[in-house]
């Protein structure tokens, strides 16, 4: 048997002035998956430099973490390497300035390229449910934003 591994995964609720969520669509390995934005925590990295670090990368925006949303309480196997636990981390966060990205509002709008791609949708808070997301944490984070937001 392999050796078990646990994966880190920190991501960020950006919600705009006109009460819609960014989502991101993205063909990772042929797979599409619609989530948040944000991705996997780096050695020697805390989890709130993690997500300002996703965020520069994925959107080419500087934010601030308002505050902390939900840590995964359930075991959760990866998805794509079936050694791996998931432990996903959601903050509630916020622009530090002017937020500026091109989003699309059509889902998996990637045109026709084969690699890694991604690309971002605002959705309407009052359309969000389990369905919006594709992986199994983010259906139970789809719920609670309902909720709580």
């Amino acid at each position: 048997m392999g050796i078990n591994h646990f994966n880190i995964r920190v991501y960020g609720i950006l919600i705009n002035e006109e009460n819609q969520l960014l989502v991101t669509d993205e063909l990772i390995n042929g797979h599409k998956i619609t989530k948040l934005p944000g991705g996997g925590l780096e050695f020697g990295e805390g989890t709130i430099d993690c997500i300002k670090r996703e965020f520069i990368e994925e959107t080419k925006n500087e934010i601030e973490v308002i505050e902390h949303f939900y840590t995964t309480d359930f075991f959760q196997k990866s998805a794509y390497n079936n050694t791996h636990q998931i432990m996903s981390i959601y903050y509630k966060v916020k622009p530090s300035s002017t937020f500026k990205i091109i989003s699309t509002e059509k889902i998996f709008d990637f045109g026709d390229e084969l690699n890694y791609i991604q690309t971002f949708r605002w959705v309407d808070i009052p359309k969000i449910n389990e369905n919006t997301f594709t992986l199994p944490i983010d259906k139970v984070i789809a719920n609670m934003i309902i909720s709580k937001i």
